[in-house]
C-alpha cells in the first residue's frame, strides 16, 4: 500500500474534526453520522496499512541537516496504531450517548476527533522530531477536552496537566538534543542510533539524559512522583477519561519510552548500567504506589485512575527489563490493558450517566439493577487481576517469566510487586463487584427521574442498563478480553517479531 496514505489517515480526523463546529447540522443524528464515518474511514485507513505493509517513508517537511517530519510505519507503530484505531471507533459511538447530558458538545467533538489523528501521528512518526512534534500537540488537543466543564476542579485538572506535560517535554527535548549530537540518525532503529565514535567517553552523560527523558516522556505514562494529574483529570467527561487512562495519552507516554530505549538509545547500551537499575526501580515503587492509593480512593474514576498509575508501570517494567521477552510483556500489556482499562471506565461511565453515582459505597445492589454493565465489569476486573483465561494473564505471565529469564536481582524484585498489586488488585475491584451484586441496595433506592424511564425489573425496582451505543463497546471489550486470553498466540508472535527486530 502506498505510504503517502499515512499523513491521509492522519489528516483525515484532524481536518474533518476541526470542521464540526462550523458545519450546519440540521439534527444532532446527522452529527453522530458524520463523526462516525470519519472515524471509521481513518480507522479503515490504519488497518489498510497495517495489513498490506508500505514500504519506505513519506517526508512531509524538510528541515535543515537532514532533520524533518516524516512518516514511516514499522512493527512498534503497527501495534500502537492498531490499538488506537481499533478503539476510538467505539469510544465514539459511545460518546454520543453519554455527551447528551454535556453542554458544548460541537467543542468537545472536535477536539475528540482531532486527538484521533495527531495519536496516529504519534504511531507513525518515523523519527523522534515527528513524534515529538506529535507528543507536543498531543498535549494541546486533550488539554480542551479536560477542560471541558469548565468548573474550577475542571481549571485546576487541566493547569495541572498541562504543566506537568510541558516540563516532561522541556526533559525529553534534551534527550533529542543529545541524540541529535551523538547519534548517527533521529530516525527509529532497532538496536539504538548512538554512533561509537561519537559516544566515546561520554558514557555518564548520556546514561544521565536517558534518564531524563525518561522521566519527562514518563510524565504522560503517570509515572512517580509525576502521576497526581492523571486522578485529578478524571473530572473531565467519561469518554475523555477512558481515552486518557487506556489509550491516547498515557499509551502515548508508554510507547515514547519504548521509542527511546529500544530505538534510540538501544538496550544493549543500556543495559546492566545504573540507568536501567534507576528506572527499573521508580517504576516498580510505581506499580505498588498506584495499586496501593486505588485500594484507598473511593470515587469510582479515581480509584480506576489509580490503576491506571500501577499498569502503566507494568508496560515500563517490561521495558526496563531490557530484554526481547520483556518487550513481548510490555507491548502484550500495551494493548491488553487498553481493552481492560476503557471497559471499566465505560461501565464506571455508564454508572455516573445512568444513576449520578459517583462513589463506591454508593453502588449497594445496582449490579441487579445494571446486570450488563456490570457483568463486563466483573470481566475487565478479573482480567485486570490476570485471572487465566482472560488477556491480563498472558501479559503479566510474560512480564514475570522476562523478569526471572534476566537474571537481574531488582527484576526479581519487581516480580513480587507484581504479586503484591495483583492481590490489592482483586482488593480494590471486587469490592465493587461485591458491592454492586450482593449488598443489598439502599431502602430508598433513589435515582435522577431522568433514569426512570427504564424498564421494570421482577423486584420492582427500575432497570438501568443504558441502550445499545454505550452496551455495545463493553460487549466487544468483553469479547476481546476473552479472546486473547484464550488465543493470544498469533499476536504474541506478531510482538516477538517485533521485539527481535524482525518486523
Amino acid at each position: 500500500m502506498n505510504p503517502v496514505w499515512m499523513p491521509v489517515a492522519i489528516l483525515l480526523p484532524v481536518l474533518g474534526g476541526a470542521l464540526v463546529p462550523v458545519l450546519p447540522f440540521r439534527k444532532r443524528i446527522y452529527m453522530e453520522i458524520y463523526l462516525e464515518t470519519l472515524v471509521l474511514a481513518a480507522s479503515l485507513l490504519v488497518w489498510g496499512l497495517i495489513v498490506r505493509e508500505p514500504a519506505g517513508a513519506v517526508p512531509v517537511v524538510k528541515f535543515v541537516n537532514n532533520l524533518s517530519l516524516s512518516f514511516r510505519l514499522d512493527g512498534c507503530g503497527m501495534v500502537f496504531s492498531g490499538l488506537v484505531s481499533a478503539l476510538w471507533p467505539l469510544a465514539t459511538l459511545y460518546s454520543f450517548e453519554y455527551m447528551k447530558k454535556e453542554r458544548h458538545e460541537k467543542v468537545f467533538f472536535m477536539f475528540f476527533t482531532m486527538t484521533y489523528g495527531v495519536t496516529l501521528g504519534i504511531s507513525f512518526a518515523e523519527d523522534l522530531l515527528t513524534m515529538y512534534f506529535f507528543y507536543e500537540l498531543l498535549t494541546l488537543s486533550t488539554v480542551p477536552l479536560v477542560l471541558h466543564t469548565l468548573t474550577r476542579e475542571a481549571v485546576l485538572a487541566a493547569r495541572k496537566y498541562l504543566y506537568y506535560s510541558l516540563g516532561g517535554a522541556a526533559f525529553a527535548f534534551i534527550g533529542l538534543v543529545f541524540l541529535m549530537l551523538y547519534g548517527t540518525t533521529l530516525n527509529f532503529t532497532y538496536g539504538g542510533v548512538l554512533s561509537e565514535e561519537l559516544s566515546a567517553g561520554q558514557t555518564f552523560p548520556l546514561l544521565l539524559i536517558y534518564v531524563f527523558a525518561f522521566m519527562g516522556f514518563g510524565v504522560k505514562a503517570a509515572v512517580w512522583p509525576f502521576n497526581s494529574w492523571l486522578p485529578q483529570a478524571g473530572v473531565a467527561p467519561t469518554p475523555v477519561t477512558a481515552l486518557l487512562h487506556a489509550v491516547a495519552v498515557v499509551k502515548a507516554g508508554a510507547f515514547a519510552i519504548i521509542r527511546l530505549t529500544w530505538y534510540c538509545y538501544g538496550a544493549d547500551f543500556l543495559r546492566g548500567t545504573w540507568a536501567q537499575q534507576a528506572v527499573m526501580a521508580v517504576v516498580i515503587f510505581t506499580i505498588v504506589y498506584g495499586c496501593s492509593r486505588a485500594l484507598k480512593e473511593t470515587h469510582i474514576k479515581r480509584r480506576l485512575a489509580w490503576s491506571t498509575v500501577s499498569n502503566l508501570s507494568y508496560i515500563l517494567f517490561g521495558v526496563t527489563i531490557m530484554t526481547p521477552l520483556g518487550l513481548v510483556g510490555a507491548l502484550a500489556h500495551m494493548v491488553f490493558h487498553a481493552v481492560m482499562k476503557i471497559c471499566s471506565f465505560f461501565c464506571a461511565g455508564a454508572v455516573m450517566y445512568r444513576t449520578e453515582k459517583h462513589y463506591v459505597y454508593e453502588l449497594n445492589g445496582l449490579g441487579r439493577r445494571m446486570p450488563a454493565v456490570f457483568a463486563a465489569f466483573t470481566v475487565s476486573a478479573l482480567a485486570l487481576m490476570g485471572v487465566p483465561g482472560l488477556c491480563g494473564f498472558i501479559s503479566k505471565w510474560y512480564l514475570a517469566n522476562a523478569a526471572v529469564m534476566s537474571d537481574q536481582p531488582l527484576a526479581w524484585a519487581g516480580i513480587a510487586a507484581l504479586l503484591v498489586s495483583a492481590l490489592l488488585t482483586a482488593i480494590y475491584m471486587f469490592s465493587i463487584v461485591v458491592r454492586a451484586f450482593f449488598v443489598p441496595e439502599d431502602a430508598d433506592g433513589a435515582v435522577p427521574e431522568a433514569a426512570s424511564a427504564g424498564e421494570t425489573g421482577e423486584n420492582g425496582r427500575t432497570q438501568l442498563d443504558p441502550n445499545w451505543m454505550m452496551l455495545l463497546p463493553l460487549l466487544v471489550f468483553v469479547v476481546f478480553m476473552i479472546l486473547f486470553g484464550l488465543g493470544s498466540d498469533s499476536i504474541i508472535g506478531l510482538f516477538t517479531d517485533i521485539s527481535n527486530g524482525v518486523i
